[in-house]
């Protein structure tokens, strides 16, 4: 009997085993495990200082890990050359918690930014996709507009139409609604539901806000002082018994 190869869509997009992380005496991440499918997205929750920023730097391999293993479609992160890496780096969308768009370019120059360096598009080309990309986050207005002529919120989904510019297929979000009024938070909350039903991208998304994960995740991965403590949908954690998940939990009571 011939063993059949192994496909891209049999190996889960982001595998996380026994990761430990330190800088200097201080423990950030204690042992992590965390597998996410295909189409899924993962809510990463916990209190501010336990390590989930920290764990997406790693995984995109921003920071270099103590020991444990990061795999992306299989492929160990920390074991790959730099044209490797950058190469995995490409089928990564990353949103930064500050959004982090140039200060001197325009929003449209922010979103061609990655076209211009990691595609042959030409010019014209580069221009339909990145109105493809501003329409995609409601932002087809004040293209010529620079970062600190817009609101934290436009910043967000201008950050968020250029972590999609290479479809990507897995995205990252950390904190994605932090800093954001109630109404703005829940407008990102339903665009990464869009893209989850529309491009069905693999998700981990880093977040204090637990409204909005209840509604745009999968499951919730909850972590406490560099552990994981419970992981399940929302309805299983409603049920865990576990403390600490039934305090964050309250506010959606």
């Amino acid at each position: 009997m011939t063993a059949t190869k192994e496909t891209k869509k049999d190996v889960a997009p982001i595998q996380v085993k026994a990761l430990h992380k330190s800088f200097g005496k201080q423990k950030v991440l204690n042992g992590i495990d965390l597998e996410v499918a295909h189409g899924e997205t993962m809510s990463v929750l916990g209190q501010s200082g336990t390590g989930k920023s920290v764990l997406l730097k790693i995984i995109i391999g921003l920071q270099q890990p103590g020991s444990g293993s990061v795999r992306i479609y299989g492929q160990e992160i920390s074991r790959l050359a730099r044209q490797q890496l950058n190469e995995i780096r490409k089928k990564v969308g990353f949103l930064f918690q500050q959004a982090a768009l140039y200060d001197s370019l325009t929003v449209e120059e922010n979103v061609a930014f990655p076209l211009s360096r990691h595609s042959q598009l030409s010019a014209t080309e580069r221009k339909d996709r990145v109105d493809e990309l501003l329409k995609s986050v409601d932002m087809q207005e004040g293209l010529q507009k620079l970062p600190s002529e817009i609101s934290g919120g436009m910043q967000k989904r201008v950050g968020l139409a250029r972590a999609l510019a290479l479809d990507p297929e897995i995205l990252l979000f950390d904190e994605p609604t932090a800093g954001l009024d109630p109404i703005t938070a829940r407008e990102i909350g339903d665009l990464i539901v869009k893209l989850q039903r529309e491009r069905q991208v693999s998700s981990i998304v880093v977040t204090h806000d637990v409204q909005g994960a209840k509604v745009f995740s999968d499951r919730m991965l909850f972590m406490n002082e560099g552990t994981v403590v419970a992981e399940g949908t929302f309805d299983e954690l409603q049920d865990s018994g576990e403390s600490f998940v039934a305090e964050f939990l309250k506010e959606c009571s």
